[in-house]
Parts: structure tokens; C-alpha cells; sequence
């Protein structure tokens, strides 16, 4: 039954997310504000957010396999605290606005604070654990949206 639900709640998160990058790029790209980077730091960006969609893309997939432990795990390696410095943070922090990596900032903390939540779930299985894995992972991706929506570095 946790598995069904988790699976049909991953669905509808991936939904989500994937409709949101059907909007228009020209009617977002007019209100977001550039930020010019050397070559070198947009593509170690670009790289880095790529991860990122790849990291979420691995913890929905734990979530849908009800695997909660794997989740967390990659969560904290790959986008919490403890990824900082595998993805060169403070090089590129030298190099956007103070507003736009306190966002950064903000979506790494959500990310080591879904680690606990769904550690939590792994303790207390049922429906309202799964909502709070799922409040959790929306913690994350609302900081990633809010980015996204207000910067562009090309």
C-alpha cells in the first residue's frame, strides 16, 4: 500500500517538474536577470545543475521503489552540506549575486533536511511520513524554481 502511494505521488512529481520546463524560455528569459560568468565558470554551472536534475531524478526513483534510505543518500551526497565542495561552491559564489547563492544556499539546506525526514519516514512508515518525504523534496525543488525564475547565465 506505501509502495503504491509512493510510486503514484513520484508520478505526480515528476509531472509537475516536467511541465514546468515546458514553459516559454522567452517569456521567462525577459524577466530574469543575467548573470555574465567566464566560459569556464557557466559550464562548471551548467554541469553542476545538471547533477542536480540528476540527483532529483535518483531520489524520485529510490521514493518510487520505496527505498527512502537511498533517497537520503543521494540527497546528502549529491545536493546537501556535504556536496558543497564536490560542487566547487565557493569558486563559484565569487562569481553570481549575494541573493542568488543565498538561494543556492537555501536548496542545499533543504536537501540535508530532507536526509533527516526521510531517514524519519524509514522509522515511522505510513501516510503521513510520505507526505512529509514529499514536503520535504518540494523544499528543494522550490529553491531550484525560485533560481531558475529569477536568473539566467545565458
Amino acid at each position: 500500500m506505501l509502495k503504491s502511494a509512493i510510486i503514484l505521488t513520484g508520478m505526480v512529481v515528476l509531472i509537475a517538474v516536467s511541465s514546468l520546463s515546458l514553459q516559454s524560455a522567452s517569456a521567462v528569459e525577459e524577466k530574469r536577470e543575467f548573470i555574465e560568468l567566464p566560459p569556464m565558470m557557466q559550464e562548471h554551472m551548467l554541469a553542476n545543475m545538471r547533477d542536480h536534475l540528476v540527483a532529483l531524478d535518483e531520489m524520485l526513483a529510490a521514493l518510487a521503489e520505496g527505498d527512502t534510505d537511498e533517497a537520503a543518500r543521494v540527497a546528502e551526497n549529491r545536493l546537501g552540506m556535504s556536496s558543497l565542495s564536490l560542487h566547487g561552491a565557493a569558486h563559484i559564489g565569487k562569481f553570481i549575486p549575494k541573493e542568488m547563492g543565498a538561494i543556492g544556499t537555501q536548496m542545499h539546506h533543504a536537501a540535508s533536511r530532507f536526509v533527516i525526514v526521510a531517514r524519519d519516514a524509514e522509522l515511522d512508515p505510513g501516510l503521513d511520513s510520505q507526505r512529509k518525504v514529499y514536503k520535504a523534496l518540494q523544499a528543494i525543488t522550490e529553491n531550484c524554481n525560485a533560481c531558475h525564475q529569477a536568473y539566467r547565465i545565458r
